[in-house]
């Protein structure tokens, strides 16, 4: 299915660059490609040009003509060779160039938005590999605009706030999750090696992703599991097996068609230990009292989280946990703003926030808690269905 137009998202656009007078974005980062023109390319090597008025160009590799003719919202395409007999230089040099051609034939180098200074991009379609900025490519534009302006403030600050086509969009990847975690709750046993689990995940997210409701083109997973001990922070999924007393933790990011989510999950075969109750018990009371006295509109980031790092520590584990409590979700797993004590940020209708509180022991083990939530003109909407409590 390709989507219509998102007009609210062009509005807005066209509206912060009017009052910033800029002429033009010139973005490469596959997340800002795709919020502007609807496009998820496979390389990464695409470029889109959205100007103030008129119709966006998109600059794409030849062998996805079908792709984007089929999902950009703007049928002004540019093809460039992937492969180019008479040309050894990478394919994103050939982009560039277009790219700037187009600039300079359509009048669009007075005063133009570029993404300088864009830290974090999300993966294409294809490997997970996108290409990054380079110097060359900063360079080049800036010899052909009169006036580069950094656009990344302004498109982090559209992002945050969702349209409706967005959030329609969102529920789906969400859905889909929640069939996914249903599937592995159902299915895990004790002894599986945690990475089956992932596998688990993984395959149902692909399999069942692809074509969902008629509406998905590409869905996929990424996953880190981790069983009892090996419940930790920032490592990858060990040689470990599921045990029938502990948790088995998924962390999980799922994507249909360009829109994410960040959830974590878990699961358990069998009984859990005292231990784990009494942890599982602080972390849920921990979670909904958050949720519902400090997510919500006008609530303040800061403020969230101060409270669940204070509730973590009145529960015996203060300083924890070692990762941000809160942040963005949509066009990236993680986007701002971010939860932090110093931030002024506070939260507003349409922003979509992961809220995640954690616990993690000495050694191995522990547990984290999260899902996403729409912020609504009256409260916060919890997006994925799979519930927090996991407990047989």
């Amino acid at each position: 299915m390709a989507w219509q137009l998102d007009e609210i998202r062009w509005q807005r656009a066209r509206a912060a660059m009017d009052e910033a007078d800029i002429d033009a974005l010139v973005v490469r980062a596959p997340d800002n490609v795709h919020y502007l023109t609807n496009y998820w390319s496979m390389k990464a090597w695409e470029i889109a040009i959205f100007p103030r008025e008129g119709k966006p160009v998109v600059v794409a590799v030849e062998p996805q003509e079908s792709d984007v003719r089929r999902n950009a919202w703007t049928d002004d395409i540019a093809f460039f060779k992937g492969f180019n007999p008479d040309d050894p230089r990478p394919s994103y040099l050939r982009a560039l160039e277009q790219a700037i051609a187009i600039l300079k034939e359509r009048g669009l180098t007075r005063r133009v938005g570029v993404e300088t200074s864009n830290a974090v991009q999300a993966p294409e379609r294809m490997t997970g590999e996108p290409t990054v900025y380079w110097k060359g490519y900063f360079d080049d534009l800036e010899a052909a605009i009169d006036d580069v302006v950094d656009c990344t403030p302004m498109l982090t600050r559209l992002r945050m706030i969702k349209t409706d086509q967005e959030i329609e969009r969102m529920r789906i990847t969400n859905d889909l999750a929640a069939e996914a975690v249903q599937h592995v709750r159902q299915h895990i046993r004790a002894g599986m090696k945690d990475a089956e689990v992932g596998a688990m995940y993984e395959a149902y997210v692909h399999s069942h992703g692809i074509g969902y409701r008629g509406s998905v083109e590409m869905a996929r997973a990424f996953t880190l599991v981790w069983s009892g001990e090996s419940i930790q922070t920032f490592t990858a999924t060990k040689d470990r097996v599921v045990q029938d007393d502990a948790p088995t933790l998924m962390e999980i990011w799922t994507v249909t068609d360009g829109y994410w989510n960040d959830l974590t999950k878990n699961a358990c075969p069998g009984v859990l230990t005292s231990e784990y109750n009494v942890l599982v018990d602080l972390l849920l009371d921990v979670f909904d009292e958050a949720v519902r006295e400090h997510v919500g509109p006008g609530a303040s980031l800061a403020e969230l989280d101060g409270f669940i790092r204070a509730r973590i520590a009145e529960g015996g584990y203060a300083g924890q946990p070692s990762h941000y409590i809160c942040h963005g979700v949509g066009s990236r797993a993680h986007e701002p703003p971010w939860a932090h004590p110093m931030s002024d940020q506070i939260m507003e209708p349409g922003m979509v926030l992961a809220v995640e509180p954690g616990i993690y022991w000495e050694g191995g083990g522990g547990l984290r808690l999260e899902d996403n939530f729409l912020i609504t003109g009256t409260g916060a909407e919890k997006l994925c269905s799979a519930p927090e409590e996991f407990r047989l």
